[in-house]
């Protein structure tokens, strides 16, 4: 895994096709999957893009941008190549909530009649601030699942039932291990204290039923990479050093020096450590490969802390 050290949000890229193809080597298009005709479906990023593609089956071509582990979301730099690709899109799936901001600004300097554009923040009704990393509630992935068949038989109701099975095969099959993992989890851990790095996991702790107990605000800094307060350093200091924590769990995607430093801590104290990162990785996974893997190493860190 690639260490990625946050830097601020900022997008010194693209905002119109023509603009971008001046400067071409400012990012690069990455693909999952391949166009196999009907719609027409990009996603920012490759967790969306994987469920799209899944949801779609071989009534649609899906691309994701952003595939890369190393590479972070939130300071991405578009390329000529991803403002082709947004302004050709029949669906274009974009995360919002500041996570991705240079998807909407391309989408906004590129309108095409007929677009749908899915912000997944929209759909849930959240507001710039709120956690955007959606995609680690278990609940909201499923809503922006639905969401997708609905676009796409929107797009293509010709195919209509086509699309509704597609969702019945993911929802019950395709992620069923991942949903088995979380009231596994749950049933077996409920209650156990433990520490993470970002906020990405403050949306899965509570599913698994444990108690994050890291400082919410310590957390969002890490996240957005704003400065962490020194109380919230030492607060959290104090839960691994004191054993306040079960175990710790941090994203690989940021390893900042000072999430090194914890990560050391916690090791230190014996404290099992676990990692999840933004984005699919490796990015070959599909969306359920890549986070039951990750549950499965949350799962066998609880087991290694607690002994159950």
């Amino acid at each position: 895994m690639a260490i990625v050290l946050r830097r601020p949000r900022k997008l010194v890229c693209l905002l119109t096709v023509a603009v971008a193809s001046l400067a071409a080597g400012c990012g690069s298009v990455t693909t999952s999957g391949s166009a196999r005709g009907g719609v027409r479906v990009v996603a920012a990023e490759n967790f969306w893009g994987s469920i799209a593609s899944q949801l779609a089956g071989s009534r649609a071509g899906v691309q994701s941008i952003i595939v890369n582990p190393a590479q972070d979301p939130h300071v991405y730099e578009p390329a000529a190549a991803d403002a082709r690709a947004l302004a050709t899109s029949q669906l274009a799936i974009v995360n919002g909530l500041g996570y991705d901001p240079w998807a909407p600004k391309l989408l906004a300097a590129n309108p095409a009649s007929g677009r749908i554009v899915l912000s997944v923040g929209d759909l849930l009704g959240l507001k710039q601030g709120d956690n955007p990393h959606r995609w680690y509630d278990p609940a909201n992935v499923l809503t922006v699942a639905g969401a997708i068949t609905a676009k796409l038989k929107q797009l293509d109701p010709a195919h209509a039932a086509y699309f509704a099975q597609q969702l019945t095969a993911f929802t019950t099959k395709g992620l069923a291990q991942y949903h088995a993992l979380i009231a596994q989890i749950k049933s077996r851990y409920a209650g156990v204290a433990v520490g993470a790095s970002e906020s990405i996991f403050a949306l899965q702790a509570p599913a698994l039923g444990l108690r994050l107990i890291t400082p919410d605000s310590f957390m969002k800094a890490l996240s957005e990479g704003t400065e962490v307060s020194p109380t919230d350093t030492a607060t959290t200091e104090r839960q691994i050093t004191s054993h306040r924590i079960e175990v710790w769990i941090y994203n690989s995607q940021n390893a900042t020096p000072e999430i090194q430093r914890l990560n050391a801590l916690a090791r230190a104290a014996h404290i099992p450590v676990a990692t999840v990162t933004e984005t699919l990785t490796p990015p070959t996974d599909s969306f359920q490969q890549w986070q039951v893997g990750q549950l499965q190493r949350i799962a066998q860190a609880l087991h290694q802390a607690t002994g159950r």
